[in-house]
């Protein structure tokens, strides 16, 4: 309380309550910043901790007995973003064919339109998320399951044959496994024994 012309006046709690929390949920984010960048070169721990919520999740799903809508929601969302992460950045029926087609053509590399970790952190949010609408019950609408499940696979075949299409007809792989590597030769037994004097 301050005393202001004889009268007293009631302190602002709420702005440094206000500015307590922001400072709380700044601080949370940096964290939360920190722990991604830190994942971010962790590829395979990342997909590990992906299978292991979404094992997670399915058990949930199967343990009710409910929530199919949420996991349909779920693997068509799946779908979208899978289509994302093998599609190119520069679409060349729109834009043209900026991939190489010949061998004679400039090398570029195949660029996402999806990079690996957004692909990551998208479906790992998605499947916390959708965890996380199991506990609440009004989500829960009753469905015939079979109904959902044929209706996701026929859109998944349709979907990927169609996205196969044009990876042939544009000649692009979004794999890099398999694929040649450039950099150091490592030089043969003969060119080394070849060498020495």
């Amino acid at each position: 309380m301050t005393s202001v012309g004889g009268g007293t006046v009631a302190g602002d709690g709420t702005s440094s309550t206000s500015s307590a929390i922001s400072r709380w949920t700044y601080t949370l984010s940096q964290r939360y910043q920190h722990f991604l960048d830190k994942s971010t070169p962790q590829v395979l721990h990342r997909w590990i901790f992906f299978a292991v919520i979404a094992l997670i999740y399915s058990i949930r799903v199967f343990m009710v007995q409910g929530f199919y809508i949420i996991t349909y929601a779920l693997g068509i969302y799946i779908i979208q973003l899978l289509i994302a992460f093998l599609s190119p950045q520069v679409d060349p029926e729109v834009d043209g064919p900026t991939l190489p087609t010949r061998g004679s053509d400039e090398f570029r590399p195949f660029v996402r339109r999806l990079p690996e970790f957004k692909f990551w952190y998208s479906l790992t949010k998605a499947v916390c998320i959708a965890f996380v609408l199991t506990f609440f019950s009004a989500f829960d609408v009753p469905v015939f399951w079979p109904i959902l499940l044929f209706y996701w696979l026929v859109l998944f075949i349709s979907t990927m044959k169609r996205q196969i299409m044009h990876m042939v007809k544009y000649k692009y792989v979004p794999f890099t496994f398999g694929k040649q590597r450039y950099g150091k030769k490592v030089p043969s037994t003969d060119e080394r024994s070849a060498s020495k004097p």
